[in-house]
């Protein structure tokens, strides 16, 4: 049982890692392909991020409750789940951050913009925002990768602590 358990944690941390690190591929790719219509390359981009958070909140929410009963069923030593459980919180919040405030705000400055970011006037104020935000939500990625890697190594950390 502990073997099913423990490859639920990590397959719910692979998930969710695994598309932190693909998404800048798909992105870069859809840019490239769609070069001439960056707007639709955006549009589509900004979908799948929508799909990555998504993925993200419910890996999120099973690595949690499965470090959180983990201690519990024998699996880690009480004290060697609690950062991982801080990271993966911490990984949730910027989550939810970047799909309920970031990218609404970035969703609203395109509309003021005239609809199309990559014909607005690019000193306009609805532009600037939009720019900022963009690299804000690349800036968010990162850390929740970069946390995401971090949980990883304590997670298999707290594997060679003996129970």
């Amino acid at each position: 049982m502990k073997t099913v358990l423990r490859t639920l944690l990590y397959l719910a941390l692979i998930v969710w890692l695994g598309g932190e690190i693909f998404f800048p591929v798909v992105a870069a790719v859809t840019f490239t392909t769609l070069q001439p219509q960056t707007h639709l390359a955006g549009t589509i981009v900004g979908q799948l991020l929508r799909i990555l958070h998504g993925m993200g909140l419910v890996s999120g929410m099973v690595a949690l409750a499965l470090l959180a009963l983990a201690p519990a069923w024998g699996m880690y030593k009480p004290r060697s789940v609690l950062l991982p459980m801080a990271l993966v919180v911490l990984m949730i919040g910027a989550t939810v951050y970047a799909q309920f405030g970031i990218i609404p705000a970035m969703e609203r400055d395109r509309i003021a913009a005239g609809g199309a970011i990559d014909t607005s006037d690019t000193t306009s104020p609805n532009t600037i925002h939009f720019n900022r935000l963009h690299n804000r939500s690349e800036h968010v990625e990162m850390v929740i990768l970069l946390m995401g890697l971090v949980t990883v190594v304590l997670v298999a950390r707290a594997e060679s602590v003996k129970s």
